[in-house]
């Protein structure tokens, strides 16, 4: 098991100023966001359903290792696809039958993966800042890539949803982003305050009851509403997140129909927002809960798009990390 405890800052980037590892959007430099997002856009071609070849050999004779300690689907699966178009090796570690599950340490299952000459380690684990701890521990010829910690954060996934933005609205200057639901427990709220802060959007809304957002916000320059109406009046961009009852004591939040009626995402509030806004998810979702199908399903949904893109974003960080 890893201890939760706060780990020394470990640098993302080697002395030439390349990214080595991806473990937080907090205080990564404009220049370095744009750079990966330039990169990803590179990569979206590569993901055409109608390109007939759909590798490239940026990472042939690597090997990339998912290692999963808590449920995923869309990251892991986009981390998979994007691993094969690079022409890597892929191993998905199962944790549930690996020597884990029978109390073999992290660190102790991380140096054998490095005896096993992996590459890059993608990360998920239900512990903030395990991928930090993992990667003050591995040699400088080995990669770590944070697909998610605790709640602390998610850089892919925000990289990702500033890609879907830059996307669909162009210029983060003129934004107004408005995130709703369950900030505190959120990894990708948080790797989408700071991105979106850093990119220069001028306004962050985020929209919750009390008990689901964090008392800092005011430090990030976000602003608070504990009402739908007010609080996405004229914006461009709407995220609602998913309530993570794992990561919260019981009855901190109304559940299902009580949840929707306060704050589920229905048609006629986002109609508040501006005419040509998009609808953002990470997913999953729970419909009827934070959001209306109506407007999942509804043409101002980019929700399948983020997907899509999350394979590029993905490809571009591997490629980068590994030198490419």
């Amino acid at each position: 098991m890893v201890k939760q405890v706060v780990t020394q800052a470990v640098k993302q980037t080697n002395a030439a100023g390349e990214l080595t590892h991806l473990l937080t959007l907090e205080g990564m430099p404009k220049e370095q966001i744009v750079q990966i997002l330039d990169t990803a856009q590179q990569f979206v071609s590569v993901t055409d359903p109608a390109r007939e070849v759909k590798k490239v050999p940026l990472l042939r004779g690597k090997s990339v290792f998912n290692l999963f300690f808590e449920n995923s689907t869309r990251t892991r699966t986009t981390f998979e696809i994007a691993a094969n178009r690079l022409s890597a090796d892929v191993i998905n570690l199962d944790i549930s039958t690996s020597s884990t599950a029978k109390g073999e340490s992290l660190i102790d299952t991380i140096d054998n993966l490095i005896a096993m000459q992996a590459d890059i380690l993608v990360v998920r684990h239900n512990v903030s800042r395990a991928p930090m701890e993992i990667a003050q521990h591995v040699p400088t010829f080995v990669h770590v890539i944070n697909a998610g910690d605790g709640s602390h954060q998610h850089p892919t996934q925000g990289l990702l949803d500033m890609y879907t933005m830059r996307h669909f609205k162009h210029d983060f200057r003129n934004l107004k982003v408005a995130i709703i639901g369950d900030i505190v427990h959120s990894r990708v709220a948080k790797s989408n305050i700071h991105a979106l802060t850093t990119l220069g959007c001028p306004e962050i809304r985020v929209i919750g009851p009390e008990s689901l957002l964090p008392s800092d916000l005011d430090m990030l320059g976000v602003k608070v509403f504990h009402e739908m109406e007010a609080g996405l009046k004229g914006v461009d961009v709407v995220m609602t997140l998913r309530i993570q009852k794992e990561r919260m004591e019981q009855g901190q939040v109304p559940e299902g129909n009580a949840f929707f009626k306060q704050f589920g995402l229905t048609q006629a509030r986002l109609a508040l927002a501006k005419p040509d806004a998009i609808v953002m998810h990470p997913g999953p979702m729970n419909r009827g809960v934070e959001i209306e199908s109506a407007v999942a399903d509804g043409p101002q949904s980019v929700i399948l798009q983020q997907v899509t893109f999350g394979i590029a974003v993905r490809m571009a960080v591997m490629s980068m990390v590994a030198g490419n």
